[in-house]
C-alpha cells in the first residue's frame, strides 16, 4: 500500500517542480536565469522578475539521488581539490558541462543494465524468489536501472543533429537537478561561508557570466552593529544596479514590496511548522523537515511556498489532534540533529534511530531559513544570522533554546567534512551542551554530498552509544 502524503506536502513538491520547471522555460525563451547562493536575498532578484536557481539545493538533490559521488570526482578531476565543500565540487562540475547519465548503446538505442541495481524480486506470497542456479534472490526486473556514466553537455551540444545527439541528450538522468539550465548571471552571499565565494567567482569565471556579491562578514558580536547594515545596506543598492544594467529594466518597488511579503509569509509559516517539533510525541520528524528544506531555499519570495507551508501547518495541527505522526515508530528518544544531513546517506542515517526508537525533534539547519524582518535595515539584519556567520556565543544559545524547546534527550553532530566552519567548533558546542543542559552527546564523521566519507558501521556504533547514555540518563533521573 502506498504511503499516504498530505495535500500540505503534495502543495510544497509541485512548489519546487514550478521553480525548475519555470526555470527550464524561461531558458527556451531566451530569457535570463541566474545561479544563487541559498542565503542571497532572494527579493532582489524579484524585483526584476529573474528566474532564478540555487546550486546548493541542486547539489542536496543530485547527492539524494546518488550521484554526488560521480559528480564531485568529475570535479576533482577539474582539478578541485577532493578537501572542499561536496556541494561546491558538485556545482563546479555542473558548471562544466558534466553530467550524470545512463549508460547507453548507441547502436540499438538500448539503455545498458547494471545486474548489481535492483530489488530482489518476490513472488505472490511476498516471499523472495532464488534462482535455482546460482542460489541467489532474483531481481526484480522493473527496479533494475542502467549503468551511470558521465558525460558533458557542451560535447553532446557540439555534435551535428542525428540519433547520437538524440540518444545521449535522453541518457541525461530526468530528474530535475540533473536538467537544471546553465546561468546567464551569478548572485552569491558569503553569509554562510567563504568557501561560497572562490566558488560562485570559478562558476563566473568558467561560463563567462557576471558575478553580484554581496559580502557579510562574520560578525565576532550577538547584536549587528549598524556599522555592518550601513557596510550591507551599500552592497544592497549597488547589487540592484548592477541588476538595473544586466537586465535593462528599472528596480520595480511594488514588485520588491511583494517578494518581501511573500519571503516574510514564508519564512514565519516555515518557522510555525519547525515548531511542531516541540509537540512530545512530535507528529513527525527532523528527517520531514530536511525535505521540505528545497521549499523555503528555492521559493521563499513566491506566495506559493507560503500557502503551501500553511497548508503543511494545518496537516500537522490536524495530527496533533488525532494523535498521528508520519514517524513509522514509537518516539522512546527524542534527538538534535546537529548539521547539514548526509544527503545520499539518508536512509542509512534513519535506519539506526529507527530500530532504537530515536526520533529527531529538533534540527539547527531548517530554521536558519526562517529570515523575518520589518524594514530593509531588519532585512539586512535577517541575513546577518546564519549559523555559520555568527559568534559562538549566538551559536550556543540558539542551539540550546531549540533543546530546551524541543525537549531533547541527546545530541547527535555530525562532523561534516565538507563544512569545516560548521564542523570545526563543534567539539566545544558539544561540550557546552552537556555541561550547560546536562544531555549526552555523541559526533560522527561524514559529508553533506560526498558518500566516500560517511562510515555506515562507525555512525551505528555511535548512535548505539548515543542511547545508552540517554537509557542511562532516564533510569539515573527515575531513580532520584
Amino acid at each position: 500500500m502506498a504511503k499516504q502524503v498530505s495535500p500540505g506536502v503534495l502543495a510544497l513538491r509541485k512548489v519546487v517542480e514550478d521553480v525548475y520547471a519555470d526555470a527550464r522555460e524561461a531558458k527556451k525563451a531566451g530569457k535570463l536565469v541566474g545561479w544563487s547562493s541559498s542565503k542571497f536575498p532572494c527579493e532582489l532578484a524579484a524585483a526584476f522578475d529573474l528566474d532564478v536557481m540555487y546550486p546548493e539545493n541542486q547539489a542536496a538533490g543530485i547527492a539524494a539521488n546518488r550521484d554526488g559521488e560521480i559528480m564531485c570526482k568529475a570535479a576533482e578531476d577539474l582539478g578541485f581539490d577532493n578537501d572542499i565543500c561536496g556541494y561546491a565540487r558538485i556545482s563546479l562540475a555542473y558548471a562544466a558541462g558534466k553530467r550524470a547519465s545512463r549508460k547507453i548503446d548507441l547502436a540499438t538505442g538500448e539503455y545498458v543494465i547494471n545486474p548489481a541495481s535492483g530489488k530482489p524480486l518476490k513472488d505472490e506470497n511476498g516471499k523472495v524468489v532464488i534462482d535455482p542456479e546460482t542460489g541467489k534472490p532474483k531481481k526484480d526486473p522493473k527496479t533494475m536501472q542502467p549503468y551511470t556514466v558521465l558525460d558533458d553537455i557542451h560535447e553532446i551540444e557540439a555534435l551535428p543533429d542525428g540519433r547520437e545527439k538524440d540518444l545521449r541528450r535522453e541518457a541525461i538522468k530526468p530528474y530535475r537537478q540533473m536538467r537544471m539550465p546553465q546561468p546567464d548571471f551569478v548572485l552569491c552571499c558569503n553569509n554562510i561561508c567563504n568557501c561560497m565565494t572562490k566558488w560562485y567567482e570559478n562558476i563566473a569565471r568558467m561560463c563567462n557570466v557576471p558575478l553580484i556579491m554581496i559580502d557579510i562578514p562574520y560578525n565576532n558580536t550577538v547584536a549587528v552593529d549598524d556599522t555592518n547594515v550601513a557596510y550591507v545596506r551599500a552592497q544592497f543598492d549597488a547589487a540592484i544596479a548592477q541588476l538595473e544594467k544586466l537586465t535593462g529594466k528599472k528596480f520595480d518597488e511594488k514588485k520588491f514590496e511583494a517578494a518581501c511579503a511573500n519571503a516574510n509569509r514564508t519564512a514565519q509559516a516555515w518557522l510555525r511548522v519547525c515548531d511542531y517539533l516541540q509537540y512530545k510525541p512530535a507528529p513527525y520528524s527532523g528527517f520531514d523537515l530536511f525535505n521540505h528544506m528545497a521549499d523555503v531555499v528555492t521559493a521563499r519570495g513566491r506566495v506559493q511556498a507560503a500557502e503551501a507551508f500553511e497548508l503543511l501547518e494545518k496537516d500537522l495541527e490536524e495530527a496533533i489532534k488525532n494523535g498521528t505522526s508520519t514517524t513509522p515508530f514509537p518516539e522512546q528518544y527524542r534527538v538534535m540533529f546537529e548539521g547539514i544531513p548526509c544527503w545520499p546517506k539518508l536512509p542509512n542515517l534513519f535506519k539506526p534511530l529507527k530500530e532504537h526508537g530515536v526520533n529527531v525533534t529538533a534540527v539547527v539547519y531548517a530554521p536558519a531559513f526562517g529570515f523575518v524582518y520589518n524594514n530593509m535595515d531588519e532585512m539586512v539584519r535577517a541575513y546577518y544570522k546564519a549559523p555559520n556567520s555568527v559568534c559562538i556565543e549566538q551559536g550556543v544559545d540558539w542551539r540550546e533554546g531549540i533543546c530546551k524547546n524541543n525537549k531533547v534527550d541527546g545530541v547527535l553532530v555530525h562532523y561534516n567534512r565538507s563544512c569545516k566552519p560548521w564542523s570545526g567548533y563543534m567539539a566545544e558546542m558539544q561540550r557546552r551542551f552537556t555541561a550547560d543542559l546536562g544531555i549526552p552527546c555523541a559526533g560522527f564523521d561524514g559529508d553533506q554530498a560526498d558518500p566516500r566519507n560517511f562510515n555506515e558501521a562507525q555512525y551505528e556504533t555511535r548512535v548505539q552509544g548515543l542511547v545508552e547514555a540517554m537509557e542511562a540518563k532516564k533510569a539515573k533521573e527515575g531513580n532520584a
